[in-house]
């Protein structure tokens, strides 16, 4: 025999497998924008801004803080999102090493053991008759679909986009793991920055007090003007608990970022006046942020799984080749078993191809190609959300600074109208309506810049996440 003329037919089949119907995928082309926000809009100051320029390392190290860095170590750490998200990356990851063994020859070892009895009808009008039997089998079977149409090809590359999909996903949960956690850790130091700026107020309200009593016992003040001071301590004191309550939510959802329970964990202390503004903030073009934000490419990976559906549905038009084998051993006993005397075999190829299924194979080949347009616009919509996520942190972040500016000047200016004011009243030269107004001035002005300055430091959590965050280590 010729074994080259033998192996022609084989070499075609595999050849024939090789070809995949479908489309083969595209990255589709990235959006010609280069900038993020209009040229009349408000930007940062051009010092915190460079343009085209990634983050490297850990984004939130550049607040320049030792507890938050302990409190996300910890939360990367314990935290049970991110580990269920890891194992379901691990198990996608097991789906397409499962999608690649099939396209491979099955192989078993089958061993059969029965009792069977044939009836009268079986051999027609005769006197025959076969008593009842035992029967042993047992040997080797093989199976093998060849892929002629490149169905199981397009399954196993949907497969491999799903598990990047899942790889971005589980990017994604660890961004927004370590976005929360920030988000928390600034909430309870900022609420805390507050408990003690009201209390200043509050100490001052007594000192108030103090000063209008004195007026009383000189004759200098009035019933009302007492009553008046300490409904202004009261109100300021009322102040405490809501903010208490801040502090105590943030610290409990912190626990449950680490994975522990809120009675089970204290965060290490962060003094919010100690956190360090970034100097710098890189920023990446848009043509790259398109290729590093884990939800623009989980998006790409599913219009790619969309892509090779439509091959999978293609494929089911095309006819399916079986080819099969096996090798038994076939006795009466199990003594007669392992003799050669005993040896069967069987070679079969089957051929299976759609003639009538009432449209249906041709209708899942066109809902793929829906699902596939569909997840296109996802992926553009996808994009041009993160576009106008990053615009509007670069606004808020020139807004911040605006507003820091006007805070500031608002607290010198109701610090002096204050000092001023209280020398007043003890001069008798203003009542008390005066010196109360101008303690309000100062209360709001102080809480106003810890709330602007928290703000601040929420933006520039905002910016990093909308530009991709740090790559997960």
């Amino acid at each position: 025999m010729n074994m080259k003329k033998s192996g022609l037919p084989l070499a075609a089949l595999l050849l024939l497998s090789a070809c995949s119907v479908g489309p083969d995928f595209k990255r589709p082309a990235t959006p010609d924008t280069t900038a993020y926000i209009a040229s009349n809009e408000a930007v940062p100051p051009d010092q915190r801004i460079v343009m085209g320029k990634q983050i490297e390392g850990q984004w939130w190290s550049l607040f320049a803080s030792p507890p938050l860095n302990e409190i996300i170590r910890q939360a990367i750490a314990g935290n049970y999102d991110l580990a269920a998200a890891k194992a379901t990356l691990a198990q996608a990851e097991e789906a397409v090493r499962a999608a690649n063994g099939s396209l491979l020859p099955q192989a078993s070892l089958d061993a059969t053991a029965g009792r069977q009895k044939y009836g009268v009808a079986l051999f027609g009008p005769s006197n025959f008759v076969i008593p009842p039997f035992s029967y042993y089998e047992v040997g080797p079977s093989i199976s093998w679909t060849p892929d002629l149409s490149g169905g199981k090809h397009r399954a196993l590359e949907r497969q491999q986009a799903l598990a990047e999909y899942q790889a971005h996903q589980t990017d994604a949960a660890y961004i927004t793991l370590t976005a929360n956690t920030v988000a928390a850790t600034l909430e309870m130091a900022a609420a805390r920055a507050e408990i003690a700026a009201t209390e200043r107020i509050i100490a001052e309200d007594r000192k108030t007090l103090a000063l209008v009593q004195d007026a009383y016992a000189a004759g200098a003040a009035t019933r009302l003007d007492i009553l008046g001071a300490q409904n202004q301590l009261i109100a300021d004191q009322a102040l405490l608990p809501p903010v208490e309550q801040r502090v105590n939510v943030s610290r409990h959802a912190l626990a449950i970022f680490v994975g522990k329970a809120p009675a089970d964990w204290t965060p290490p202390g962060l003094d919010f006046n100690r956190l360090t503004l970034p100097r710098t903030l890189p920023v990446s073009l848009p043509s790259a942020l398109v290729k590093q934000r884990p939800d623009i490419l989980a998006a790409e990976a599913n219009l790619h799984a969309a892509s090779a559906a439509i091959g999978v549905a293609a494929a089911n038009l095309y006819p399916q080749l079986t080819l099969s084998a096996n090798m038994m051993q076939e006795a009466l006993t199990p003594a007669g078993l392992f003799s050669v005397a005993n040896n069967a075999w069987a070679l079969a190829a089957g051929v299976t191809a759609p003639i009538f299924n009432g449209g249906t194979l041709s209708a899942q080949k066109r809902e793929a190609e829906h699902a596939y347009q569909a997840a296109l616009a996802q992926y553009r919509q996808t994009i041009l959300v993160a576009f106008r996520q990053v615009a509007d942190m670069l606004t808020a972040l020139a807004h911040d600074d605006e507003a820091l500016t006007i805070t500031g000047n608002a607290v010198n200016s109701a610090t002096t109208s204050l000092e001023l004011a209280r020398a007043s009243y003890q001069a008798g030269a203003i009542g008390l309506l005066p010196l109360q107004d101008a303690q309000r001035a100062l209360a709001r002005a102080q809480l106003d810049m810890i709330r602007v300055q928290h703000q601040r430091y929420l933006d520039c959590t905002g910016l990093f996440v909308a530009l991709g965050g740090s790559p997960m280590g």
